[in-house]
């Protein structure tokens, strides 16, 4: 049985989650980011139980279609922009489309009318999320990170972050350098 789980975008939430379903002896096949398949069905006292622990943790069990099928593209974009060592070579849309065996105009839109953005700007946040990470382990250019994320320039690469953040990378990364350094001198 598969269950599939909102808000999980990192390790620690697997093993959250793993250790929740240990806890009323559910025994789980694999947990991934947004899902869990456990062995055998889940009885609705099990089902009430782990809904209500995972959400003091602020995870969330979900129930209806919709839902799941937007936490699954939460959950292909979070993987592919920050658990991947590469981009994927086609388009996003061909890439979400055939992970998850639905036409993208369908998932396009209602991932719309759910979230409220586009699944293209939900992409723009997590790959800024992802420079400003990069940035901060100061080990590839901007040049490089520009390449790395598939942006065609890193004039277009800095445009996007400053419409996202409202500062440039190079001043981000300075700001960033500045409070270390000042949490340091305490």
């Amino acid at each position: 049985m598969k269950l599939y789980i909102k808000y999980m975008v990192s390790l620690r939430c697997k093993m959250l989650v793993k250790e929740e379903l240990k806890k009323l002896g559910l025994k789980y096949i694999i947990v991934e980011l947004g899902s869990a398949e456990i062995m055998e069905d889940i009885t609705p006292e099990q089902h009430d139980e782990l809904k209500k622990n995972l959400l003091k943790s602020g995870l969330e069990l979900l129930d209806d279609a919709k839902s799941i099928l937007i936490e699954k593209i939460k959950s292909i974009i979070i993987e592919m922009i920050h658990y991947q060592d590469e981009l994927p070579k086609v388009n996003y849309s061909t890439y979400i489309s055939e992970k998850l065996n639905y036409d993208y105009t369908y998932l396009a839109n209602t991932f719309s009318e759910v979230k409220g953005i586009t699944i293209q700007q939900y992409i723009i946040f997590h790959k800024i999320e992802k420079v400003k990470e990069l940035l901060l382990y100061d080990q590839l250019t901007l040049t490089e990170i520009s390449y790395k994320l598939h942006y065609s320039s890193v004039a277009h690469l800095s445009n996007q972050f400053k419409k996202i953040t409202g500062l440039s990378p190079s001043y981000y990364k300075e700001l960033k350098q500045k409070r270390s350094q000042n949490l340091e001198n305490i």
